[in-house]
């Protein structure tokens, strides 16, 4: 590789470094494991920066790779056999008291879903619990959520990304839904 190849890589890393770190962080809420993609991503820039183009801006380019990295790193979480067993028998056993011996939705919790505050979700203390909670989430329920939620993104699309099927898609969210509620019932008081 030839220095003037060399030079722009590491002006690269210098400019980029913090931005792709701050996505990667904000994507997945772990220092680690946000470290660790940028690394990848600067490693596979690397070794393709001879298929850089500069039809895009380098940023542009690194960012992409980054966003794979990242969902390369979701798809391997979401396809962890055991994890996913783990995690479906402890959401078995906290939906089945949510419900009588008939099926039947059973109302004995203190949280009716609404509050004396109007806009629930601008109150700080109740996003931080609901933030903590999405946070205990397995991390396939997790991206889930916040794809639909928080980025709006639509079913079809979120089920491609996370090579899933529309009916595990559905299953998961109505799971991790159900989570979220025990999870704010035991933090949240109204």
């Amino acid at each position: 590789m030839n220095k003037n190849i060399n030079n722009q890589f590491t002006e690269w890393v210098n400019l980029y470094s913090d931005k792709l770190y701050s996505w990667a962080l904000h994507k997945t809420s772990n220092k680690e494991i946000a470290e660790d993609l940028v690394q990848e991503t600067f490693l596979a820039a690397f070794k393709s920066v001879s298929n850089f183009k500069n039809d895009s801006q380098p940023h542009t380019w690194l960012f992409s790779i980054l966003n794979n990295k990242i969902i390369d790193y979701y798809r391997k979480s979401a396809k962890n056999i055991e994890q996913s067993i783990e995690d479906e028998a402890i959401s078995l056993k906290s939906t089945n008291s949510l419900f009588d011996n008939n099926g039947n939705w059973e109302r004995t919790s203190t949280f009716s879903g609404e509050s004396s505050d109007e806009h629930l979700l601008d109150n700080q203390d109740f996003n931080l619990i609901l933030q903590n909670c999405i946070g205990k989430l397995p991390v396939n329920w997790k991206l889930a959520i916040e794809l639909k939620y928080q980025q709006d993104i639509k079913a079809s699309e979120i089920c491609k990304e996370l090579n899933i099927t529309s009916s595990n898609y559905w299953q998961m969210i109505h799971r991790a839904k159900l989570q979220l509620k025990i999870c704010i019932e035991k933090n949240w008081n109204i």
